[in-house]
């Protein structure tokens, strides 16, 4: 999702959230901004959700268009790693920038965190640099066991450069 509010200050906005509140002030400001795409007004929120719901469309049943809500984004974020499979806080997307719980809450901040970093963040700088990616893996990773995890189908997150 290229747009020009989804950039590092955004991202960096999202990390120091929890405690700063200019941070606060500034994502909430970016996220409430109203932004035409295709004809269509809303916000850019509403834009964030429909594009985490793309990555997931095949899995959620999602149609074109789809925004995703707070248990869709819930269900899917155990699902996301950096660069390999694994639960430490080195892959696991979620425990490495500390989501403990996913809720109504917060569940938006958790997909612009995703967007933003494929965007503007670390994760973009590494997938450019290195070779990381972002990977989605098998519904639920929690509860396989290590036979089940190492055959698990995974598949990489690539813009292909949308994003500059």
């Amino acid at each position: 999702m290229a747009h020009p509010l989804i950039n590092r200050a955004f991202y960096d906005a999202i990390i120091r959230f929890e405690r700063d509140e200019a941070a606060q002030e500034y994502y909430y400001k970016v996220m409430d901004t109203v932004v035409e795409r295709n004809g269509r007004r809303e916000t850019l929120r509403t834009q964030i959700l429909r594009v985490y719901a793309m990555l997931f469309c095949d899995d959620i049943g999602a149609e074109a268009g789809h925004v995703a809500g707070p248990d869709e984004v819930e269900a899917t974020a155990d699902r996301l790693h950096i660069g390999t499979m694994g639960f430490d806080s080195k892959h696991w997307y979620r425990m490495q920038h500390h989501f403990p719980v996913i809720d109504e809450d917060n569940y938006d901040r958790f997909a612009a965190l995703v967007i933003a970093d494929l965007n503007a963040g670390p994760l973009h700088d590494a997938a450019r640099k290195g070779g990381d990616m972002l990977l989605v893996g098998e519904a639920d990773p929690l509860h396989m066991d290590r036979a089940q995890r190492r055959k698990q189908r995974v598949r990489r997150i690539d813009f292909g450069g949308v994003a500059k």
